[in-house]
């Protein structure tokens, strides 16, 4: 009895970004997973990348050319930025919130700083995900040669069964 109370408690997590792939991801679950999230929390994710810069380049339109002034970042700048990083995964979990409630579903929302790679995989590890849900964008060939993709790095790293749901998965 016991084990089958378990069985039924298998917590899915969707982890989103601004992409539309990830937004399939979460349709996809909605659609094929109902039974399953229903009677356990679907957790979705939405990471806040770290400011990526030593320097800003400012490059405003000066007709043709244009003027380019290199600035040392300051601690302000970075706040900033990760204030608006903030809000957009905030606002990505709103849209997500709204789509699940859409569709008669509650979620668990969650958003933390880092690599999206790596805090997708600690939160696995940290929530007691039984199954990671992620879009796949379709790049082309050289870009996955040359930079590992999200999904391809949760395959390898995750700590559960990783599930990507490409575009074709999707109906429309």
């Amino acid at each position: 009895m016991e084990e089958e109370k378990e069985q039924f408690h298998k917590k899915v997590m969707v982890a989103i970004d601004e992409r539309d792939c990830s937004y399939d991801a979460l349709i996809w679950v909605l659609t094929y997973l109902k039974e399953s999230i229903t009677k356990s929390p679907l957790v979705v994710f939405a990471a806040q990348p770290l400011p990526k810069f030593k320097y800003i380049t400012f490059a405003p339109q000066l007709g043709f050319a244009r003027l380019y002034c290199a600035e040392s970042t300051t601690s302000d700048l970075i706040n900033s930025v990760k204030e608006k990083n903030r809000k957009v995964s905030l606002g990505l979990l709103e849209k997500a919130k709204a789509i699940c409630a859409s569709h008669g579903v509650k979620v668990e929302t969650v958003t933390e700083v880092g690599d999206p790679k790596e805090v997708i995989c600690n939160a696995v590890e940290n929530y007691k995900i039984n199954l990671l849900v992620v879009g796949d964008q379709a790049d082309g060939v050289l870009q996955r040669v040359f930079q590992e993709s999200l999904s391809s790095y949760c395959l390898k790293n995750a700590k559960c069964p990783v599930l990507v749901v490409n575009k074709t998965g999707v109906q429309q």
